[in-house]
């Protein structure tokens, strides 16, 4: 992140934005959202109407080659906001045109930083103009938006209310042919009284909208409805989750990819339709899909979700969907390593194995079988959640457990849309999935998981698990229900009713298994009865 020069423009800058906020004898403490799901309806943020701006707002503008009347028009609409003058700064952050901008002469407190340039570097100069920022709140705005008047203040409502929220605003598009800076400074009204004549083409927002009924859904997906020409976020927040990643050189997708990780860290996603703003220029369906497609692979190994991985073929993501933590305690090698190959045999790929062991016994037991496998990792210390911070899904076992097949894909449909499911074995250990985001917030805020969502139990039978322990009292049961099954069809026959009892008494810890048996053999005997009776019929 290159930040090469910095220099003040229009009003003389006396004091940092924050000096001027503690100067003034106010103060406000954001608190970490603590709802259900992404349910923003119950944040208690103020109304527009009734809003007391305190918080300093940085509006950081990234450019490239921006015409001098676009960047007019953009800050000629910042100019007009309700927000308290004095509690917001113009951060614009040149990505490397040639020649240098020169910004236009404007009334605001505006700053200029400037960085090479190395690609498409919108996510760098995200992060230049956030590390240039003074204001508590960073509001990011494409230099070719027009900000509606109550645009700062829209936005600044949420960020006053909640620490660790995103917003988005609404961006409709129109052509600004014959649009003059002077026109949108002297307007009254809305920003889009200016436009009576011109089509507004609608906000791309409003499909996800209508699907997940404002972001306040089950879906698991609400970071897909961020655009990064009109957002907001907390600058501690920011700071938390990573800021935007510079690896994006190319156009797409690298706004969904910041608010897949807000989201994955517990974050609130806030659709903001107070924060309107005009695209200066019509919706081009087209462009857009290709910059997303080109962009889709990379975007797809860092956003674990499979609207991204959908259609792709089986990789090593950089950020996997499940990551199973096997708590191996002092188990011997042996036992271990057949647990480890059923996880990694999983018909659900997308997985990293995790064994939390001190023994080094175990260690170089499970690198001499699995040491070419990039998904086993190997730990003894720290938190699966630090390790993997934006997993979609965690998942712990204990190292004594015995299951069938599949657990991990088993897990994740058993889940369904709760944000965490168990099972406890017969020794009280637990098999447990959840989802990242609800642990996040839950550790930020010490709620429980049950307040953040629902919150399953499942039955270690269904689940086919069992301790060590379990099995190794059940071998000798094992057995005696094959003698037991036998004995049962010498004495009682063959008929469908007694067979079917036998089976159940066979087959007592799973009657739905019992079941399907009992139709296999059942259907098995009347197509081998048509059978014969086909043959009868040809001769």
């Amino acid at each position: 992140m290159a930040c090469a020069d910095s220099l003040r423009v229009g009003a003389a800058a006396r004091w940092r934005l924050s000096d001027r906020h503690l100067a003034s004898g106010q103060s406000v403490k954001p608190q970490l959202n603590s709802v259900r799901y992404n349910d923003w309806r119950e944040v208690d943020a103020a109304p527009l109407s009734t809003f007391a701006p305190v918080m300093p707002v940085s509006v950081i503008v990234p450019c490239y080659q921006t015409p001098a009347e676009t960047l007019a028009r953009t800050l000629a609409a910042l100019e007009c906001q309700t927000y308290p003058r004095r509690l917001f700064e113009v951060v614009i952050v040149d990505d490397g045109s040639v020649p240098p901008l020169a910004p236009p002469a404007t009334r605001l407190d505006v700053r200029m930083a400037r960085q090479e340039r190395c690609g498409f570097g919108l996510a760098r100069a995200r992060n230049t103009g956030a590390a240039a920022a003074n204001g508590d709140i960073l509001l990011f705005l494409d230099s070719d938006v027009l900000a509606d008047r109550r645009w700062i203040a829209a936005h600044a409502r949420w960020h006053h209310a909640m620490a660790d929220a995103l917003t988005v605003g609404f961006t409709s598009y129109a052509s600004v042919a014959g649009l003059s800076p002077a026109s949108i400074r002297q307007r009254c009204g809305a920003l889009a009284d200016l436009f009576p004549a011109r089509t507004l083409d609608p906000s791309w927002l409003e499909g996800h909208m209508l699907r997940t009924n404002d972001l306040t859904s089950t879906h698991d997906d609400p970071f897909r409805a961020i655009g990064g020409g009109n957002f907001g976020i907390g600058r501690d927040f920011y700071g938390a989750v990573g800021g935007s990643d510079e690896s994006f050189v190319d156009w797409g997708l690298e706004d969904i990819e910041l608010a897949y990780r807000a989201y994955a860290h517990g974050g609130l996603l806030v659709p903001n339709r107070g924060a309107f703003a005009i695209h200066q220029g019509r919706w081009d369906e087209a462009g857009n899909r290709r910059g997303n497609r080109s962009q889709r692979k990379k975007a797809a190994s860092l956003i674990a979700h499979r609207s991204l991985r959908a259609g792709l073929p089986v990789q090593n993501y950089q950020v996997p969907s499940h990551v199973v933590t096997l708590h191996v305690a002092d188990l011997p090698p042996e036992s271990i390593i057949g647990t480890v190959a059923n996880l990694l045999a999983d018909r659900e790929p997308d997985l990293v194995v995790r064994v939390a062991t001190e023994q080094e016994s175990v260690s170089a037991a499970l690198r001499s079988r699995f040491g070419e496998d990039s998904r086993l990792r190997l730990r003894s210390e720290g938190a699966a959640l630090d390790e993997f911070p934006t997993a979609a899904f965690h998942l712990a076992l204990p190292g004594t457990v015995r299951f069938a097949n599949d657990l991990v894909f088993r897990l994740r449909a058993l889940l369904g849309d709760a944000v965490a499911a168990s099972a406890t074995l017969d020794s009280g250990a637990e098999v447990s999935i959840a989802r990242t985001w609800a642990l996040h917030r839950s550790r930020r805020t010490g709620r429980r998981l049950d307040e953040l969502g629902s919150v399953r139990r499942l039955s270690a039978n269904a689940l086919e698990i069992a301790d060590d322990a379990t099995r190794a009292s059940d071998g000798c049961s094992f057995v005696a229900r094959w003698r037991t099954l036998g004995a049962i069809f010498l004495l009682s026959g063959w008929t469908p009713v007694r067979r079917l009892l036998a089976i159940a008494r066979w087959q007592a810890s799973n009657p739905r298994r019992a079941m399907w048996r009992y139709l296999w053999w059942t259907g098995r005997r009347k197509a081998l009865g048509w059978l014969a009776w086909r043959r009868r019929g040809d001769a």
